[in-house]
């Protein structure tokens, strides 16, 4: 059995009810479940929510609630892993099947695609000693060139080495691009995180990633998202 897991709580402070705030249209989280469903790479999809209300809106846009998160798992420091160990053996309980594929797809992600989704479990299957696959994007400037600014104000170099190379000459670095994680289910188990020599990466375009803490990033994800569709239309 292949699930999607969107982990999606209630209490979201910095920007509330942002899990099904309306995004352009839609609620939020119904962007991450129709990319899933159109991505045609999964059995189940599952949100694990502690909340009645994301429960709902989640059924009405075609997911599944059959548990309920505990609130030991619901609070502002919850990690995703343990979010997702409980929604794996939930569902394994739940269905006496073994899960063999699994994607945490993050309820905050407008942007994911059904394309990338699927890009990602090619590419976890390709090799057997892979355990995970996740979406990362480029940095939009050279990290080796990044500066840090003391308490006096002061700025200094990170890495002064490099103070005179040419962006050119610098390797590209990634990072998470925080939309989504395919893992194996004893991988999920046997490791603290995803970023491990076992992952490989999809790479995603900048202008695909946006993250969405507060009402700026809101509001620039939402122009960013429209000037992609009318790209694509």
């Amino acid at each position: 059995m292949r699930v999607a897991i969107i982990p999606a709580r209630g209490g979201s402070k910095r920007i509330p009810g942002k899990n099904i705030r309306p995004f352009r249209g839609k609620p939020m989280i119904a962007w991450s479940i129709d990319a899933a469903a159109n991505s045609g790479c999964f059995d189940r999809i599952i949100v694990s929510t502690d909340c009645e209300q994301i429960a709902k809106v989640a059924r009405d846009y075609g997911a599944e609630t059959p548990f309920t998160r505990p609130a030991d798992l619901s609070d502002d420091h919850t990690p995703t892993l343990p979010v997702l160990h409980h929604a794996v053996e939930s569902m394994e309980n739940l269905t006496d099947e073994q899960i063999s594929l699994g994607c945490c797809i993050y309820a905050t992600a407008p942007f994911v695609s059904p394309e990338a989704i699927a890009d990602g479990l090619e590419k976890l299957k390709s090799s057997s000693d892979l355990d995970f696959a996740f979406s990362v994007t480029s940095f939009p400037f050279p990290i080796q060139r990044a500066l840090s600014i003391s308490e006096n104000n002061r700025v200094s170099m990170l890495h002064p080495e490099h103070e005179n190379t040419r962006s050119q000459d610098l390797p590209e670095c990634y990072h998470d691009a925080g939309q989504f994680y395919w893992f194996r289910r004893d991988s999920l188990f046997a490791h603290s995180g995803f970023f491990s020599g076992k992952s490989a990466p999809v790479i995603l375009p900048r202008e695909r990633v946006q993250d969405i803490d507060t009402e700026e990033d809101w509001r620039c994800a939402e122009l960013a998202h429209e000037l992609l569709e009318k790209r694509s239309s």
